[in-house]
């Protein structure tokens, strides 16, 4: 089913100092359009409007978890992610009700059911998935291990960026799911620009980066690509898309 809005978010679920940041696409037959991004988003509430907001949303990959049920320890699809992904340096951070009693993911995941969408629900329903973008890029780009792009120094992570970036921009050539990027957007993606940016401009660029990587999951899960998934509906998932798309 094409021609639907889907949203990825990038969520600052390990604390409210950090924002969020919200790509919007529309999944067509030729690939799913970047739309517009919606960023500094502080807290949950300024989170939750900003979804409201989106007309006709169909579709939303989250990075952060959203179904928290262990008291401590790791969710079993965290532990299954490190099977699968710590040899690569991927694995999960732990998120358990101790560490996160009232976790922003899990109140937004709570909104969104309230308003139809429903946890890995088939495209043509309202669905809502939990991402997690190191296992899904080294799947879409077939990469050897975890890109590094989130620790380090400055110099390391705009390097890490710059990769990122190129690894984006090369979806417009993917024969599994087009990227289109309308030029307003090349900014986050500018190599000029990111060599220069430091402190939060970096961070934000970063945040930026992570959910147009979310909103690309999404469209994966929308045009029914491969996919595998990590655990359960009922106590915690992770969805990691299985296509190579370059």
């Amino acid at each position: 089913m094409h021609g639907q809005t889907i949203a990825g978010v990038d969520l600052a679920w390990m604390g409210t100092r950090n924002p969020t940041a919200i790509a919007v696409g529309k999944v067509e037959p030729c690939g799913v359009e970047l739309l517009s991004i919606l960023k500094g988003l502080y807290g949950t509430k300024s989170v939750l409007n900003a979804l409201d907001g989106i007309r006709d949303l169909h579709g939303v990959a989250i990075d952060g978890p959203l179904i928290i049920k262990n008291r401590t320890g790791q969710r079993d699809c965290e532990r299954q992610i490190g099977v699968a992904y710590g040899g690569r340096k991927a694995s999960c951070h732990t998120s358990n009700l101790d560490k996160f009693p009232n976790a922003a993911g899990v109140q937004l995941s709570s909104h969104l059911a309230e308003a139809g969408f429903q946890h890995l629900a088939p495209a043509h329903s309202k669905w809502q998935l939990e991402c997690y973008p190191h296992p899904a890029l080294i799947e879409i780009f077939g990469l050897s291990e975890r890109l590094a792009y989130k620790k380090g120094t400055a110099a390391q992570k705009r390097s890490g960026q710059l990769e990122l970036s190129s690894l984006i921009t090369s979806l417009a050539a993917s024969s599994a799911l087009r990227l289109l990027v309308p030029s307003e957007f090349h900014i986050y993606f500018h190599p000029g620009r990111i060599n220069t940016l430091k402190g939060a401009q970096l961070k934000e660029n970063e945040d930026v980066l992570d959910a147009i990587v979310c909103m690309y999951i999404g469209a994966l899960y929308q045009s029914g690509q491969n996919q595998r998934v990590f655990g359960a509906a009922h106590d915690g998932y992770i969805y990691v898309p299985a296509t190579r798309c370059i």
